[in-house]
């Protein structure tokens, strides 16, 4: 007999470790069975919409069958072998040769690693690696901002800015800064600037009060999905850009969430056409299918790694896993050939459209903002003063739940509500989202 979902949750709660452990919040939890498309079933046989495309990365939807096929023939020949310095893999090979034909045009040479956390590190510390390289041992800093989301690494958990994940595993790795997040529906200009202007000079201040010869690196989401879905105004990246050439500061790009897709582009900075200096990825790369990530560094950074006396030592087991990278290439060419960065604008801006219809004059909502397939919804005490609810009420946790209770599964940052589906949802299913959501807002906050 199949085991109960009860029966799997007492065994689950006895052995089994959860990222971001929380007992409390894990007691009616879900066990996941399978999955279709944009569609997760769980042991109960009760269906949800993936509104988070798992953790923003399973875009190619649940059950392909391409992927599952593509890591079973890589599996049959080759399931694993190093690819440290001395030993390679086909796979390996061409996944690094079709990324340079996709990101930005400077970066054409690429580590992979198991994920986002891992990238991050990798980027850490190829900063740090290149200005020694280069004679300035002292430029160690990593500026990241407030909401930042960069993972739970030691340093990952330093760079990230959201403070509710560093108390437990205090003191941080020194070298670390954050700066305010370019958030315009509650970042503050002064009268007469750009906010976008404004909100990028917080780079420039954090530079200049650190020094300008201690700052290795400054290192930003092109969106911070986590966060809530913020979208940056169009003139912040081009002056990071200019701040970071102007004071020898590299540009790393977190494009864990917003690569391949997500934003309708590639990459997320395409949209205000600048490039940075190194850039991580994960997720998407796969769809989820197997753990893999990546840095992707400049033709600058490159050429100091192979021609300085420095051994850039830096290792993971498992870099350039051939499975991995073989159903990264098989996802890959489902991306283009469905168009599914076309699909994000449209399939986005239909969601926005609907969501703005159903839910944009309710008076605790106080902004549906996105770009691509991801959008945030944040719920406000006051939609005039923009006042948050008091963290006490839980408004965003209720509302998630009522919208648990009505088929559909997501992640929240506080009172925002993630919107990040796989890239094959459905017209239909975008109705049934849009609809549901309202009516667990509903429930929650009246009419």
């Amino acid at each position: 007999m199949p085991r109960t979902k009860e029966d799997l949750l007492a065994v689950d709660r006895a052995h089994l470790i959860h990222p971001l452990h929380n007992p409390g919040l894990h007691a009616n939890g879900h066990v996941w069975t399978s999955g279709s498309g944009a569609i997760l079933i769980d042991a109960d046989g009760r269906e949800f919409l993936d509104v988070a495309s798992g953790l923003w990365n399973v875009v190619a939807g649940h059950g392909r069958r391409e992927l599952i096929e593509a890591a079973s023939r890589q599996a049959e020949s080759l399931a694993y072998c190093s690819l440290y310095s001395g030993s390679s893999n086909v796979s390996a090979i061409e996944l690094a040769e079709r990324l340079a034909g996709l990101a930005y045009p400077s970066i054409n040479h690429f580590f992979f690693t198991c994920g986002g956390g891992e990238s991050i590190e990798s980027a850490v510390k190829t900063a740090r690696y290149y200005w020694k390289a280069h004679g300035r041992p002292e430029k160690v800093k990593t500026i990241s901002r407030q909401w930042g989301y960069h993972g739970t690494t030691l340093s990952g958990m330093s760079a990230t800015g959201m403070a509710n994940y560093w108390p437990m595993f205090e003191p941080r790795v020194p070298g670390f800064v954050q700066i305010p997040s370019p958030y315009p529906y509650r970042y503050k200009a002064p009268p007469g600037v750009s906010p976008g202007i404004a909100m990028a000079d917080e780079l420039e201040q954090a530079i200049l009060r650190e020094g300008p010869e201690t700052v290795a690196m400054f290192l930003a989401e092109p969106v911070q999905g986590g966060a809530g879905v913020i979208v940056p105004p169009d003139d912040y990246f081009p002056r990071i850009r200019e701040i970071c050439d102007q004071y020898n500061v590299l540009f790393c790009a977190d494009e864990i969430i917003t690569g391949f897709g997500r934003t309708g582009k590639w990459f997320g900075l395409e949209h205000w056409g600048i490039e940075p200096d190194l850039m991580t990825f994960a997720k998407a790369i796969t769809s989820g299918y197997f753990p893999l990530g990546g840095m992707g560094v400049s033709d600058a950074i490159a050429d100091t790694m192979s021609t300085s006396d420095m051994v850039w030592l830096h290792a993971y087991t498992y870099s350039g896993h051939p499975v991995g990278c073989a159903v990264a290439l098989a996802n890959l060419e489902i991306l283009d050939r469905e168009d599914f960065r076309g699909q994000a604008v449209e399939k986005g801006s239909d969601l926005r459209r609907r969501l703005h219809e159903r839910l944009g004059a309710h008076p605790h909502v106080g902004e549906i903002r996105g770009i691509g397939l991801m959008t945030g919804v944040e719920f406000v005490q006051d939609r005039e003063t923009r006042a948050e609810f008091d963290g006490d009420e839980k408004v965003g946790q209720r509302i998630h739940v009522a919208a648990q209770d009505r088929g559909l599964f997501t992640r929240i940052r506080d009172d925002i509500f993630c919107i990040a589906p796989p890239y094959v949802i459905t017209t239909q299913q975008i109705d049934q989202l849009v609809e549901r959501l309202g009516a667990a807002v509903e429930e929650v906050l009246g009419p």
